[in-house]
Protein backbone atom coordinates (compact mmCIF):
# COMPACT_ATOMS: atom_id res chain seq x y z
CA UNK A 1 0.00 0.00 0.00
CA UNK A 2 1.69 3.15 -1.02
CA UNK A 3 -1.16 5.57 0.13
CA UNK A 4 -4.97 5.40 0.41
CA UNK A 5 -8.01 7.87 0.05
CA UNK A 6 -9.46 7.54 4.12
CA UNK A 7 -11.47 10.17 3.82
CA UNK A 8 -13.44 9.22 0.88
CA UNK A 9 -14.89 6.43 2.37
CA UNK A 10 -16.21 8.82 4.96
CA UNK A 11 -17.36 11.50 2.18
CA UNK A 12 -18.87 9.16 -0.37
CA UNK A 13 -21.13 6.28 -0.53
CA UNK A 14 -19.09 3.38 -2.55
CA UNK A 15 -21.31 1.63 -5.39
CA UNK A 16 -18.51 -0.10 -7.34
CA UNK A 17 -14.74 -0.24 -7.25
CA UNK A 18 -12.27 -0.83 -10.17
CA UNK A 19 -8.54 -1.39 -10.46
CA UNK A 20 -7.16 0.63 -12.63
CA UNK A 21 -3.19 0.60 -14.13
CA UNK A 22 -1.19 4.24 -13.71
CA UNK A 23 0.49 5.84 -16.64
CA UNK A 24 3.75 6.91 -14.97
CA UNK A 25 7.04 8.61 -15.36
CA UNK A 26 10.10 6.81 -14.22
CA UNK A 27 11.11 9.42 -11.79
CA UNK A 28 7.28 8.94 -10.22
CA UNK A 29 7.78 5.07 -9.79
CA UNK A 30 11.22 5.98 -7.50
CA UNK A 31 9.21 8.84 -5.93
CA UNK A 32 6.18 6.14 -4.82
CA UNK A 33 8.84 3.31 -4.33
CA UNK A 34 10.02 5.46 -1.36
CA UNK A 35 5.87 5.30 -0.28
CA UNK A 36 5.31 9.11 -0.86
CA UNK A 37 1.94 10.20 -2.43
CA UNK A 38 -1.19 12.18 -1.17
CA UNK A 39 -4.76 11.01 -2.47
CA UNK A 40 -6.53 13.50 -0.58
CA UNK A 41 -7.64 15.89 -3.75
CA UNK A 42 -7.57 13.46 -5.77
CA UNK A 43 -10.19 12.85 -8.22
CA UNK A 44 -10.78 11.16 -11.51
CA UNK A 45 -12.99 12.28 -14.71
CA UNK A 46 -13.80 10.85 -18.72
CA UNK A 47 -12.38 12.85 -21.28
CA UNK A 48 -12.96 11.65 -24.68
CA UNK A 49 -13.36 8.33 -23.91
CA UNK A 50 -10.55 7.73 -21.40
CA UNK A 51 -9.89 7.95 -17.59
CA UNK A 52 -8.07 10.74 -16.12
CA UNK A 53 -6.37 10.87 -12.62
CA UNK A 54 -6.11 14.58 -10.99
CA UNK A 55 -4.79 16.07 -7.72
CA UNK A 56 -2.67 13.12 -7.35
CA UNK A 57 0.51 14.32 -5.82
CA UNK A 58 3.38 12.62 -6.59
CA UNK A 59 6.74 14.66 -4.63
CA UNK A 60 9.89 15.21 -6.75
CA UNK A 61 11.97 12.29 -6.90
CA UNK A 62 15.35 13.63 -4.87
CA UNK A 63 18.10 11.93 -6.82
CA UNK A 64 15.93 13.07 -10.40
CA UNK A 65 17.86 15.73 -12.20
CA UNK A 66 16.09 17.78 -15.27
CA UNK A 67 14.17 14.18 -16.13
CA UNK A 68 12.25 14.58 -13.01
CA UNK A 69 8.25 14.90 -13.05
CA UNK A 70 5.31 17.36 -11.92
CA UNK A 71 4.31 16.61 -8.29
CA UNK A 72 0.48 17.32 -9.52
CA UNK A 73 0.50 16.46 -13.07
CA UNK A 74 -2.64 14.53 -14.60
CA UNK A 75 -2.20 11.30 -15.48
CA UNK A 76 -4.13 8.40 -16.80
CA UNK A 77 -5.55 5.73 -15.72
CA UNK A 78 -5.56 2.34 -17.81
CA UNK A 79 -9.05 0.27 -17.88
CA UNK A 80 -10.29 -2.28 -20.36
CA UNK A 81 -12.61 -0.36 -22.95
CA UNK A 82 -15.97 -2.10 -21.67
CA UNK A 83 -15.08 -0.44 -18.05
CA UNK A 84 -14.85 2.60 -19.61
CA UNK A 85 -18.09 2.70 -21.50
CA UNK A 86 -19.71 1.11 -18.36
CA UNK A 87 -18.28 4.06 -16.35
CA UNK A 88 -19.17 6.50 -18.86
CA UNK A 89 -22.86 5.18 -18.68
CA UNK A 90 -22.86 5.52 -14.90
CA UNK A 91 -21.64 9.10 -14.82
CA UNK A 92 -24.32 9.80 -16.71
CA UNK A 93 -27.22 8.95 -14.84
CA UNK A 94 -26.05 11.88 -12.75
CA UNK A 95 -24.77 12.34 -8.94
CA UNK A 96 -22.16 9.87 -9.45
CA UNK A 97 -18.71 10.16 -9.07
CA UNK A 98 -15.01 8.83 -9.72
CA UNK A 99 -13.14 8.86 -6.57
CA UNK A 100 -9.52 7.19 -5.98
CA UNK A 101 -9.38 4.81 -2.80
CA UNK A 102 -5.91 3.82 -2.53
CA UNK A 103 -2.87 3.34 -4.37
CA UNK A 104 -0.51 0.42 -4.26
CA UNK A 105 1.84 -1.87 -6.12
CA UNK A 106 0.35 -5.44 -7.73
CA UNK A 107 3.06 -7.38 -9.27
CA UNK A 108 5.46 -4.62 -9.20
CA UNK A 109 3.24 -2.52 -11.13
CA UNK A 110 1.17 0.79 -9.61
CA UNK A 111 -2.41 0.02 -9.25
CA UNK A 112 -4.89 2.78 -8.50
CA UNK A 113 -8.58 1.24 -6.72
CA UNK A 114 -10.85 3.86 -7.96
CA UNK A 115 -14.56 3.82 -6.94
CA UNK A 116 -17.88 5.19 -8.59
CA UNK A 117 -19.15 7.00 -5.52
CA UNK A 118 -22.43 9.22 -4.74
CA UNK A 119 -22.00 11.95 -2.44
CA UNK A 120 -23.11 11.51 1.30
CA UNK A 121 -25.01 14.05 3.35
CA UNK A 122 -24.21 15.53 6.64
CA UNK A 123 -27.02 13.19 8.52
CA UNK A 124 -25.67 10.15 6.27
CA UNK A 125 -22.39 10.37 7.81
CA UNK A 126 -24.02 10.99 11.39
CA UNK A 127 -26.06 7.36 10.70
CA UNK A 128 -22.85 5.41 9.22
CA UNK A 129 -21.06 6.49 12.49
CA UNK A 130 -23.73 5.92 14.83
CA UNK A 131 -23.68 2.77 13.09
CA UNK A 132 -19.96 1.87 13.67
CA UNK A 133 -20.10 2.51 17.24
CA UNK A 134 -22.54 -0.01 17.81
CA UNK A 135 -21.33 -2.52 16.15
CA UNK A 136 -18.18 -1.83 17.62
CA UNK A 137 -19.89 -2.05 21.03
CA UNK A 138 -21.33 -5.17 19.64
CA UNK A 139 -18.01 -6.90 18.81
CA UNK A 140 -16.75 -5.72 22.15
CA UNK A 141 -19.87 -7.43 23.96
CA UNK A 142 -19.25 -10.77 21.94
CA UNK A 143 -15.63 -10.56 22.55
CA UNK A 144 -16.19 -10.51 27.06
CA UNK A 145 -18.78 -13.64 26.45
CA UNK A 146 -16.85 -15.34 24.61
CA UNK A 147 -13.77 -15.13 27.33
CA UNK A 148 -15.99 -16.34 30.15
CA UNK A 149 -16.57 -12.45 30.89
CA UNK A 150 -20.26 -12.52 30.42
CA UNK A 151 -21.59 -12.05 33.98
CA UNK A 152 -20.00 -8.27 34.25
CA UNK A 153 -22.25 -7.71 31.32
CA UNK A 154 -25.47 -8.37 33.42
Amino acid sequence: MIAQNRKARHDYAVIDTYEAGVALLGTEVKSLRLGRASLVDAFATVDDGEVWLRGLHIPEYSQGSWTNHEPRRTRKLLLHRGEIERLIGKIREGGLTLVPLSLYFKDGKVKCEIALARGKKAYDKRTDLAKRDADREIQRAYGRAAKGRARELR
